[in-house]
């Protein structure tokens, strides 16, 4: 059994998931609450991120408003529809855009 490094109290192993849904194993003490990553767990999820794809696009003026073009590799993953309605969510980072 793993040991805690704070208090040399067991540790559990639990599992979790990044936001974007890499699952990841940890251990977290069973006495103390100290967590810890193995850097093998780490290494992992650092790869799937280098690997993740990314888009890039250009905001136009369309009008008196803004546009932004969805590339067509997500409007098929994410089934949007022309003239759909979408949910679009404020977050820290940016903004998060929903099928409605």
């Amino acid at each position: 059994m793993k040991r805690c490094t704070e208090c040399k109290g067991g540790m559990k192993e639990l599992s979790a998931k990044t936001p974007e849904g890499f699952e990841y194993k940890y251990f977290r003490c069973n006495r103390c609450g100290e967590e810890i990553l193995d850097m093998g767990q780490l290494h992992n999820v650092a790869e799937k991120y280098r690997s993740m794809k990314r888009f890039n696009a250009k905001i136009s003026k369309w009008g008196l408003s803004l546009g932004l073009r969805i590339p067509k590799e997500l409007v098929e993953k994410y089934h949007f529809k022309h003239n759909e309605e979408v949910m679009m969510i404020p977050e820290k980072e940016g903004i998060k855009i929903i099928p409605a």
